[in-house]
C-alpha cells in the first residue's frame, strides 16, 4: 500500500510538472499562462468560416443593434469580417457562411432557451419566405450585409443551410468542410458567445484545428453580463489559437 501511494504521488507530481511546463511555455507566447498552439495554415486544407454576417447583427438597422452595437463598433467587426472575406477571394481560400434564419414553420417551435425566446420576441432573422424557395428578402434583417454580397455571391463561397439555434449541429457546415478536405478553420462572425463559440466547440469536437479572430466578432453587452468578455475567456481556453484580424492577414500572406 505504501509503495502504491508513493507511485500515485509520483505520477501526480509528474502530471502537474508537465502542465506547469506547458503553461510556462504558453506564458512566453501569450502572457496568460496558457499554451498557445496556434494553427499552421495549409493551402487547400484551410477555410474561413463566418457565422451570421447578417443585417440583424451587424447593422444599426438590425433588431439586435441595441444589444451588440457597442461591441461591434469597438471591435471594428463589420470591417474586419470584410477583410477576411476579401483575402479569401484573393488567396483562393474556401469561404463558408453559416447563416441564422427562421422560416415561418420554425415559429411554431414549442420550447427554447432564453436567447431563443428573445430573438423570436424581436423577430430576429425572421422572414415570411423559405430560404430554399426564394432566398432572403433584400435589405431585411436576415439578409447578408450589402458590402459582403460580392464575396458571398461569387460562385465560389459555400453558404451552408441555416442553423436554427447556435451551433453547426443543425446545418451542413461540417459537411461542406469535410467534402472539401478542410482540417483548419479561421473562425469569425456573430455573435461571439453564442453562434461563434458554439461553432468553435463543435468544430473542436469534430477534430478540426480552429483559430478564432477576436476582433472579427462581437457580442451583446447587458447590465452585469458581457457576452464578449465571456466568449474571449472560453475561446482562449478551447481554440487552438486566438488572433486579431491583422495578425491573421499577416499569417495568411506568409503561409497561403
Amino acid at each position: 500500500m505504501k509503495n502504491l501511494i508513493i507511485l500515485i504521488s509520483s505520477c501526480t507530481a509528474l502530471f502537474f510538472s508537465g502542465v506547469a511546463a506547458h503553461a510556462a511555455d504558453g506564458a512566453k507566447k501569450g502572457g496568460d499562462g496558457l499554451p498557445d498552439p496556434g494553427v499552421v495554415f495549409v493551402k487547400g486544407q484551410t477555410a474561413i468560416v463566418i457565422t451570421d454576417p447578417q443585417i440583424d447583427f451587424l447593422s444599426p438597422d438590425g433588431v439586435a443593434w441595441a444589444l451588440v452595437g457597442k461591441s461591434v463598433t469597438k471591435n471594428g467587426t463589420v470591417e474586419n469580417i470584410e477583410k477576411l472575406m476579401k483575402i479569401a477571394g484573393e488567396k483562393d481560400i474556401l469561404l463558408v457562411i453559416s447563416p441564422h434564419f427562421y422560416a415561418p414553420q420554425d415559429l411554431t417551435f414549442k420550447h427554447g432557451g432564453a436567447l431563443e425566446h428573445a430573438m423570436h420576441g424581436i423577430k430576429m432573422f425572421e422572414s415570411d419566405e423559405r430560404l430554399d424557395q426564394a432566398g432572403f428578402k433584400p435589405s431585411t434583417g436576415p439578409d447578408f450585409m450589402p458590402q459582403y454580397k460580392k464575396y458571398i455571391n461569387n460562385g465560389k463561397t459555400a453558404v451552408a443551410n441555416p442553423h436554427k439555434v447556435y451551433g453547426p449541429d443543425t446545418n451542413d457546415t461540417v459537411l461542406q468542410l469535410r467534402k472539401r478536405n478542410v482540417s483548419k478553420i479561421i473562425l469569425a462572425g456573430m455573435s461571439a458567445n453564442l453562434c461563434t463559440e458554439s461553432h468553435l466547440r463543435e468544430f473542436m469536437e469534430q477534430g478540426f484545428e480552429v483559430l478564432v479572430v477576436k476582433d472579427a466578432t462581437a457580442a451583446a453587452q447587458l447590465p452585469g453580463m458581457d457576452g464578449y468578455a465571456a466568449a474571449m475567456t472560453n475561446v482562449r481556453m478551447i481554440a487552438n489559437g486566438v488572433r486579431t484580424t491583422e495578425e491573421v492577414l499577416v499569417q495568411i500572406n506568409k503561409e497561403l
